[in-house]
């Protein structure tokens, strides 16, 4: 099929990389974690999310199966921040990395919203109109602001952790936390209010890019055995792919525009 776009095709062949580590570790990758112990069928519900991801990302490569995947992709990620993440913040709503860790998987959501509402099939025109086209592009805006402040907050409540992973020869670390995370909030912000929202979710794809590119990829491919750094490396990849579609859906729109079209 004719690809959309780089953000679609980066997304797709994510999605099939995070399905064939799921099943060659037999475990959630980092999309899914923190997934309790005590989940029932835990061993089957890992092999669920990652035949999810496999499948999906052949599919939205498809066009015949495009218009399908996308829309089991986005009702189990739907299903996952329900289930799994708001919990977390209601039972924790003053602890701030509850809501970054739902804001992680609320970009993913985001950018399976956005291809969901491009590849909308007539099914879904009939039974599910308010959740496709435009409306449903801007669903998956709201979702991505949210996240960026969820974000943004989180550099800022953690300045201690963020700055650590500052690459070493870049001067002031702890500058670098405050600035990231002031530049977060200012696009989730933007990408809410529609002002310069296109600038915005552009620079805060290519931010995400950056933290995979300057901080975890140096750290892996430096013969790192931490699997959480490991984990993180491939959520940020992943991050980057999904904020990468939602950047895509503003194509058309002037750059610096003051308003939401």
């Amino acid at each position: 099929m004719r690809i959309v776009s780089v953000g679609h095709a980066l997304f797709a062949l994510t999605l099939i990389a995070l399905g064939i580590v799921g099943f060659a570790r037999s475990d959630f990758s980092a999309i899914w974690q923190p997934v309790p112990k005590g989940v029932p069928a835990r061993e089957i519900l890992v092999f669920l999310c990652a035949f999810i991801c496999l499948a999906c990302g052949i599919g939205l490569l498809t066009q015949r199966a495009a218009a399908l995947a996308a829309r089991v992709l986005l009702a189990y990620l739907l299903l996952w921040l329900l289930v799994f993440k708001l919990p977390v913040i209601v039972r924790a709503p003053t602890v701030e990395v509850s809501y970054e860790s739902c804001g992680e998987t609320a970009v993913i959501v985001a950018g399976a919203w956005v291809l969901y509402a491009w590849f909308a099939a007539d099914w879904d025109r009939q039974r599910l109109a308010f959740a496709i086209g435009d409306p449903g592009v801007r669903i998956a805006r709201v979702l991505y602001g949210l996240s960026l402040i969820a974000f943004g907050l989180s550099h800022l409540a953690y300045v201690k952790e963020t700055a650590t992973l500052v690459p070493g020869w870049l001067p002031g670390h702890v500058a670098w936390a405050y600035l990231t995370g002031c530049t977060y909030l200012a696009a989730g912000l933007a990408v809410l209010t529609g002002v310069w929202a296109r600038l915005a979710a552009a620079l805060s794809a290519l931010q995400m890019g950056l933290f995979t590119l300057l901080v975890w990829v140096p750290i892996v491919t430096a013969g790192s055995t931490d699997a959480s750094q490991w984990s993180e490396t491939v959520l940020s990849w992943t991050l980057t792919a999904a904020a990468w579609v939602v950047a895509d859906s503003y194509r058309g729109m002037p750059r610096l525009a003051l308003a939401r079209r």
